[in-house]
């Protein structure tokens, strides 16, 4: 199916750009105070990130003119004191941070960044240094007024432009002795000192205040700290006091409202209070008043960081300085956000109701005592439990609308022309100002996602570059008719190359500013990317001249070598430096947009973990080393936030987008979190001072989400049409009320149970049975399954064959048994060890050996002739297994490759005879010489040439590679059958294979090719078949004359490749380094029809997959057959024309004849009389031309033979199938998978919640039947599977459904040599043959 131009389009219907106009106003909209409100289009209102509805403070003080000047970038000391303003304030600061720079953050060039890793706090020390030791920070102030400037300006040249100037620092100490009551009151204490050396002095910096914050914020002298003598007599938790001398080194509290104030002397110079924890909110009068009253600490800072028309706000003109406040600004909220969390777990404690009831009938009225703490929640943003959430909640949209189909980064441009006009104004540099760069960036999101919201499902992820800038990860769910399935398609979405520069010359420039990378490699060996000598992006990429995607499933784009290039850094770059973009958006955004494709469920994982795997980080660890070893194993559990610290790196734009409230996980539509829980055991959560009578009497206590779903069900009708996890597109969930309530509009939320694993027990399996089970109004009804109601919910679970267990293969042996002979129980048997179904066949073997050797007695009398036949139980047992030895070894098994598996006796089996070579010779040479004679008779003139050319060489043993090339209808199988014939009457051996199950059913003896020959199903240019020389399979292929292999162009060039290294490694003979060993082997096919899948692949991508690209095409001698027997036997004389007429079409359009000149695509008309016309029900008039009267027609299996109906995608294939199950008056039974992860693959906890079994319910993969399987009576059906070939059932055997059971299908062969034979199938385990796709259906 092909896509215009026109679905590019309208995939990406973007809004105009906005224009000069619209964006200085936006950009405008910054520099002034913001009293209305603005809402962006997540619905978020700007005005709670700034406050302004909320916070009420004091104007800033005007600074002092000398400040002001150093501020201003004018002058050349203006320009010394900005290029060290973090040097100069690390001077004159009374503490110091305990954060870690990062520095390697500058290389590679660029702008200055400040990113800060480690848990950051500040700290002071003593008021005096120890013996010996130099002043430092607050005792700078007090040891030696002088030595702040000697220090800092000696050996210093002054005009290296990074030294500090001492009459700066003179003309700053003058005015801070002046104007800053901390340094007074510092002083004060170094004029004690003076006047008293060995006086004992302590400093109190006293943390509390008697004033409103909302109107004052300038301290006195007296207020901010108090000089004592002597013992201290009390204080608050909050005061700082600092001892004369000592080697400790305090932590300030967060909470000290001259917290700031005395780590930035040169942005607060009058030391002015920073934040409080007693300010009211606007228009509060009442401190006891219920609700949140009093501000945050984020309000503060989002307050104090905007710019204002009336103050002059040092803060925002401090460039260096700037970006280090907003980065410990937001460390100051994360850790008190932390501190609260840990100073309050105390104070929470969570358990069942049951347990609390239970706990109170006891007598206990102590609540600290019952159950556990409560730890950092999933709503602490950030968190790890918080990314997980988030998650989860990604991957319901997959669960409800499958893969994503574009993967979108944008990263926030500096040089975007909003930003340019601002920072000259003011005299600025572009990193001088991230929360512009920000706030920009935010307008450009909004108005991307607002494009992108109405139409499409999507999730967005905030993240931080190492360099600092914002950059949005976005996966977009295109809607059905907006898919790009091909990669003819993505190239129309997505380009990897440089615009032409003459046409389109405005792109060119802005892909050459944005989307080029590099250079680096050898011409730039110390870029950030490089690692280990090479670019960790994988630049520069390959030249490609189409689109294609790789065995991964990720796309490699289209790289043309056209010349086009761009000169960057002295270097030329061309196509296979650019990263890919959309042209559309490109225009629009200007900005570096990266957009993939990622249409592909192995790219999910890593898709969706790293959206939300949140920022770099490392862990350190914190030991208290006065504890003991016992004591820190016991509390290891419980201290989550004291022990240890997963400590990230913070960079100044991330801070101010967390300082302004911006969500960093978005969805749409959104994800409602479902909890769920036993019994009466619905989580409580309490406070240890309760009485617990007080507790379980509270009417809420007893209600949940969960109860309230079945409430709801029990009156309403519609409600009970739903599923809990169904419920929230229907209903929403008042959680002030408790109660589920009728949606009012046509917007709806998507249902997401919360996690539990498997460990713990009956309640994961009420979570599975709650994505299946519909208006339940009580737990019991939860446990009923077609009216029985089940003793636990793992039973339910069986009973609705959403779990896989041994017993119920042993119920399926059992069903069998009453249905059919022992014969096919054993059939049964040997299916699900073949199908690698069962976990445990030993035990299997021993609960249904009943059932599987009935009719050993029976079956061995007519072996031998002797009726009335007496064995004991040991030779009945031993016939058994030698029965299912016997089908296990025509499978190409043995009972000997099963652990704990018995083995029959040698008397009941030979060992040592290879079965494989004796199935080959079981036939009789003189029968089989009569039908060689009759067939060889038949051939016309071309087939007799190819048999004497491939008889020679066999009979001459000098090998040789054939590939015998006809279309269809010139009788291929008929030279196979004459061939097979030839060998077979000499007694010797020729397999006989083909590529597809259904082809292998026409050869005598046949198989396909993957389960003779043992291919791998993932290969590789260097595989190997799984065929050791000294197998029995080794000893075949010695002893076979000829190799026969049909359909041969299906298959990849990798198959033939990995079976010719086998056969050269295994073949005993002198033409061993010949192709295949020098066996002679004869491929047969048309290149015409069906060639190698390859899944998303282009035309190019197929032929180079196919047989005629590989290094054997060489070695083939080709045989040709042109002519179309089938219309000279067997074609009704009046049909002749006709026949020919159609065949003589579908032949020139294999060969390209037809539609004109092309180059592999073209319109072609078909004939009138093969079209099926439709007015309105495309599907009823298919149907009813293909299947008339199909209902009437269920009791004739002949009457599907010759009729199918094929349609290009699942999608088609299952409205079809529906409808004709419409059809049918019979009631249906639906079938459940039991899905899970591959027990090879390693899944730790989190892997198993994204791979929960409602998220693998919904994964739709090629050749696995969806999770949900209705089937009828008389149904007809197709296997999906190579399950026996010896009895007719492989990958595309059409079955008509005779009786259904619970475990097992019986069912007809309906096409075939093995027509309306019955056979029963039960349910058995299935892996995707893409390895990308790690489940078991």
């Amino acid at each position: 199916m092909k896509i215009s131009l026109n679905l590019q389009l309208h995939i990406f219907q973007l809004v105009p750009a906005l224009t000069i106009k619209k964006r200085k106003k936006e950009a405008d909209r910054f520099q002034q105070k913001r009293r209305h409100k603005y809402n962006d289009v997540t619905g978020n209102n700007h005005s709670k990130y700034i406050g302004i509805s909320k916070v009420e403070l004091p104007s800033l003080i005007h600074p002092p003119q000398l400040l002001i000047d150093l501020y201003s970038g004018l002058s050349e000391k203006s320009q010394n004191f900005i290029q060290n303003i973090r040097r100069y304030n690390m001077m004159f600061a009374f503490t110091s941070m305990a954060g870690k720079i990062d520095h390697t953050v500058k290389s590679g060039g660029g702008p200055y960044v400040y990113r800060m890793h480690g848990q950051n706090y500040h700290i002071a020390g003593s008021l005096l240094p120890q013996d010996g030791e130099s002043p430092r920070f607050c005792q700078l102030y007090i040891y030696d007024t002088d030595h702040k400037k000697k220090k800092t300006t000696s050996n210093e040249s002054m005009a290296n432009p990074f030294s500090l100037e001492f009459w700066t620092i003179h003309e700053l100490m003058g005015l801070l002795d002046f104007i800053n009551p901390l340094v007074k009151q510092f002083r004060m204490a170094r004029d004690r000192f003076g006047s008293n050396p060995t006086e004992r002095i302590r400093l109190k910096l006293i943390g509390s205040r008697e004033n409103d914050g909302r109107q004052y914020n300038l301290p006195t002298t007296n207020e901010v700290a108090a000089l004592i003598i002597g013992d201290i007599d009390g204080y608050d938790s909050r005061d700082i006091v600092l001892e004369t001398q000592s080697r400790q080194l305090q932590r300030i509290n967060e909470l000290h409202p001259q917290y700031l104030a005395l780590q930035y002397p040169l942005l607060f110079p009058y030391a002015e209070d920073g934040f409080r924890v007693d300010i009211l909110h606007r228009g509060v009068e009442d401190p006891e008043s219920d609700g949140r009253i009093r501000w945050t600490m984020r309000e503060f800072f989002a307050y104090r960081i905007q710019q204002r028309t009336d103050e002059i706000s040092l803060i925002l003109r401090s460039r260096k300085l700037f970006q280090q406040f907003l980065v410990d600004s937001y460390t100051m909220v994360e850790n008190e956000r932390l501190s609260y969390i840990s100073f309050n777990q105390p104070t929470l404690r969570v358990a069942p109701y049951r347990n609390l009831a239970q706990a109170a009938e006891d007598g206990i009225e102590d609540a600290s005592l019952i159950e556990n703490r409560i730890i950092i929640p999933s709503s602490f943003t950030g968190g790890s439990r918080y990314m997980q959430q988030n998650y989860l909640d990604a991957m319901t949209l997959v669960k409800w609308f499958g893969y994503p189909d574009l993967f979108l980064t944008l990263t926030c441009n500096p040089k975007w022309p909003e930003v340019i006009r601002f920072v000259e104004a003011e005299n600025l540099k572009l990193e001088d100002r991230p929360d512009i760069l920000t706030r920009i960036f935010k307008i450009k999101l909004d108005s991307l996602i607002s494009q992108l919201k109405d139409k499409k499902l999507w999730v967005k992820s905030l993240e931080f570059q190492k360099r600092g800038l914002p950059h949005c990860h976005v996966c977009l769910f295109l809607e059905k008719n907006s898919k790009i399935p091909n990669p003819e398609d993505i190239e129309r979405v997505i380009c990897a190359e440089l615009p032409d520069k003459d046409s389109e010359l405005d792109l060119y420039q802005i892909v050459c500013d944005n989307m080029i990378h590099g250079p680096c490699g050898n011409d730039q060996p110390f870029m950030p990317c490089m690692k280990k000598g090479k670019c960790s992006k994988r630049f520069p990429r390959e030249y490609t001249d189409h689109t294609y995607i790789d065995e991964d499933g990720y796309p490699i784009y289209r790289r043309r070598n056209d010349g086009n290039n761009v000169l960057k850094k002295g270097v030329s770059l061309d196509n296979r430096n650019v990263v890919p973009y959309n042209k559309i958006l490109m225009k629009q955004y200007q900005a570096h947009m990266n957009v993939e494709w990622c249409s592909q469920v192995g790219s999910i994982k890593y898709l969706f973990k790293y959206i939300n795997k949140g920022p770099d980080r490392i862990t350190t660890s914190i030991v208290d080393p006065t504890k003991k070893k016992k004591q820190q194993i016991e509390n290891n559990d419980d201290e989550e936030i004291g022990e240890c610290y997963n400590c990230r790196y913070i960079s100044a734009c991330e801070a101010c987008w967390r300082l302004f409230a911006y969500d960093i996980h978005y969805r749409t539509p959104p994800v409602e979190r479902l909890s769920f829980h036993l019994e009466n055991k619905q989580p409580v959560v309490f406070k240890p001072n309760q009485h617990l009578n007080q507790v379980v009497s509270k009417p809420t206590v007893a209600a949940s989400q969960f109860l309230a779903w079945m409430e709801c069900n029990k009156h309403d009708e519609d409600a009970r049409k739903l599923s809990y996890v169904e419920f929230p597109t229907k209903y929403v969930w008042n959680k002030s009320d408790k109660i589920w309530t009728k949606r009012k509009t046509k917007s709806k939320a998507l249902g997401r149970l919360n996690h539990v694993s498997p460990k713990a027990g009956d309640i994961y399996y009420l979570r599975i049975l709650l994505n299946k089970i519909k208006g339940p109004t009580s737990y019991e009804d939860i446990k009923t399954i077609n009216g029985i109601v089940h003793d636990s919910y793992k039973d339910a679970c069986y009973a609705l064959g959403l779990l896989d267990d041994n017993r119920e293969y042993i119920s399926s042996i059992n069903e069998t048994h009453h249905w059919a002979t022992t014969s096919f129980c054993r059939s049964l048997f040997v299916m699900l060890i073949t199908s690698d179904s069962l976990s445990s066949p030993a035990h299997v073997f021993e609960e249904t050996y009943q059932y599987l050797s009935d009719d050993v007695i029976h079956v061995h009398e007519q072996e031998i002739g002797v009726r009335g036949l007496k064995l004991k139980e040991d030779a009945i047992f031993n016939l058994t297994l030698s029965y299912i030895e016997k089908s296990l070894l025509s499978c190409g098994l043995s009972l000997k490759q099963i652990p704990n598996m018995s083995f029959p006796d040698h008397r009941y089996i030979q060992e040592s005879c290879n079965m494989l070579i004796q199935d080959e010779l079981n036939y009789d040479p003189g029968v089989i010489e009569v039908e060689h004679q009759d067939l060889y008779s038949k051939l016309n003139v071309e087939q007799k040439n190819v048999y004497h050319t491939v008889m020679n060489a066999v009979n001459n043993n000098q090998g040789g590679v054939f590939f015998l090339y006809g279309y269809g209808g010139t009788r291929k199988t008929f030279v196979w059958k004459t061939l097979s014939a030839a060998i077979r009457s000499k007694g010797e051996i020729v397999i006989n294979v083909a590529s597809s199950g259904i082809a292998a059913l026409f050869l005598p003896g046949g198989r396909t090719a993957h389960s003779r020959f043992i291919i791998p199903i993932n290969l590789t240019e260097n595989s190997f078949c799984s065929i050791a020389p000294d197998s029995d399979l080794a000893a075949l292929l010695n002893k076979a004359r000829l190799i026969i292999w049909d359909e041969a162009p299906m298959m990849h060039r990798h198959c033939f490749e990995a079976f010719d290294r086998t056969l050269r490694d295994i073949v005993r003979s002198f033409d061993r380094n010949k192709a295949f060993g020098g066996k002679t082997i004869v491929f047969g096919g048309d290149f015409r029809q069906i060639l190698p899948v390859i899944q998303r692949g282009n035309h190019s991508d197929i032929v180079q997959a196919s047989l005629h690209s590989s290094r054997l095409w060489s070695e083939c001698t080709v045989l040709r057959l042109t002519v179309n027997m089938r219309l000279q036997v067997g074609c009704p004389t009046n049909d002749l024309d006709e026949t020919k007429a159609i065949a003589e079409w579908i032949l020139k359009i294999g060969e390209g004849n037809i539609g004109g000149p092309n180059d592999g695509e073209a319109e072609v008309e078909f004939p009138e009389d093969v079209i099926i016309r439709s007015t309105c029900d495309h599907i009823h008039s298919i149907i009813s031309t293909i299947y008339p009267s199909f209902e009437n027609h269920l009791d004739d299996p002949s009457y599907f033979q010759d009729k199918a109906i094929l349609v290009p995608t699942n999608e088609e294939v299952d409205a079809i199938n529906d409808y004709m199950l419409g059809l049918m008056k019979d009631e249906g039974k639906t079938y459940l998978s039991s899905d899970s992860l591959c027990e090879t693959e390693s899944a730790d906890c989190f892997e198993e919640s994204f791979y929960s079994s409602d998220v693998l319910n919904a994964f739709k993969a090629s050749g696995i039947p969806n999770h949900k399987l209705t089937l009828k009576t008389g149904v007809p059906v197709m296997l999906l599977r190579n399950i026996d070939q010896t009895k007719g059932l492989c990958n595309g055997t059409r079955l008509q459904i005779v009786r259904l059971g619970k475990h097992v299908i019986e069912a007809r062969i309906i096409a075939g040599r093995f027509f309306n034979e019955t056979t029963y199938i039960p349910r058995m385990k299935l892996t995707p043959s893409d390895k990308r796709i790690p489940f078991r259906f």
